[in-house]
């Protein structure tokens, strides 16, 4: 079952399985300088409006559509 990061659990750790920005090489870029790339590991740590997830050792804000795009 092919799951995005609007659908993962909070405080469950995942492994990014593929980024699909639908060929938006602006928003694989910026996700690509957070360290979201595939094999890399991602933790939502809060979800209000937007998701709080943890990759390496930081956190970042992402908006719903950017999580679309991170398969898990």
């Amino acid at each position: 079952m092919i799951m995005n990061l609007n659908d993962a659990e909070l405080g469950t750790e995942y492994v990014i399985k593929k980024i699909d920005t639908e060929g938006d090489e602006e928003m694989e870029s910026f996700l690509f300088t957070l360290g979201c790339y595939s094999g890399e590991n991602i933790t939502v740590v809060d979800r209000k409006k937007n998701l709080v997830v943890s990759i390496k050792d930081a956190r970042y804000n992402i908006d719903p559509e950017l999580a679309e795009a991170i398969e898990i």
